[in-house]
């Protein structure tokens, strides 16, 4: 069932072990910024973190004992990442991974999903096979591999591979991974939810344009309807957090501190 927050409901998370799910969408995933500054302010801790994509990038960070204010500078330097364009005739992607990687490097070391003060779950696709899967404290890897695994958007960055296995971004196949949370307890912020797309068709002068809305329309929606049919098949009580991201595109990595705002306030005011 689906639950959604009033102010007073925010309360009985201080003392319910509940989990904490990020959902992916390129950089409209920096509104699970402001959703991370409100719990601070409350002083309410997940007892579990499972992300997607941008949620997996920022979920695990928190996991790792980072503050919000620390997660948006880290995230200022990751959405530098389209300064770093290769050309190249080879290779399936256009990003280099190797800078983002030393970023990754940086923040979580040697650390492994078992190392974290908050269990984590991270979710990928297998690229060979088409599968989910959910990187956990069982797994024996390093933290930044899964982070590289879950935010590998095909053609945006290069696919990684663990253990002779190739990974991708982990939309392709659960964006919002409300189906792996261990509790029946769940905060779920989607920001490829219903308050993502705009229910006008695009009027651009341009076709070009025109195109290039659409298709990113397409995308929104079917990753949309494709969560709509988890949430409504799921058993757990799921307390859904929609930010309201239809301005904004999934690259607009440059306006960081505009779609953060975007989830400040969800938690006490929606009603």
């Amino acid at each position: 069932m689906v639950i959604v927050y009033n102010a007073c409901m925010i309360k009985k998370f201080n003392t319910k072990n509940f989990s904490l799910v990020l959902s992916g969408g390129g950089a409209l995933g920096i509104a699970h910024l402001g959703v991370l500054h409100d719990l601070e302010r409350q002083r309410i801790v997940p007892s579990e973190i499972v992300g997607t994509s941008m949620g997996g990038i920022i979920g695990a960070c928190m996991a790792i004992g980072m503050k919000e204010k620390e997660i948006h500078k880290q995230i200022n330097s990751f959405a530098a990442v389209f300064n770093w364009l290769k050309f190249s005739f080879s290779g399936n992607a256009v990003v280099d991974n190797d800078k983002i990687a030393k970023i990754f490097d940086h923040i979580f070391q040697e650390r492994k999903m078992s190392d974290t003060e908050v269990p984590l779950k991270l979710i990928a696709t297998n690229l060979r096979s088409g599968d989910k899967k959910v990187f956990s404290a069982a797994d024996d890897v390093y933290i930044k591999d899964a982070v590289l695994c879950t935010m590998a958007i095909p053609g945006i960055f290069e696919e990684h591979v663990i253990n002779g296995e190739t990974y991708g971004d982990g939309f392709l196949c659960d964006n919002l991974g409300i189906d792996e949370a261990s509790y029946d307890e769940v905060i779920a912020v989607d920001v490829l939810g219903k308050n993502a797309f705009d229910p006008d068709m695009p009027d651009n002068f341009f076709k070009t344009m025109n195109v290039l809305e659409m298709f990113e329309k397409s995308i929104r929606l079917l990753i949309y309807n494709q969560t709509r049919s988890h949430i409504e098949h799921s058993t757990k009580n799921i307390y859904l957090l929609e930010p309201d991201t239809k301005e904004y595109k999934t690259f607009h990595f440059h306006k960081i501190a505009k779609i953060r705002t975007l989830g400040l306030g969800l938690l006490q005011y929606q009603k």
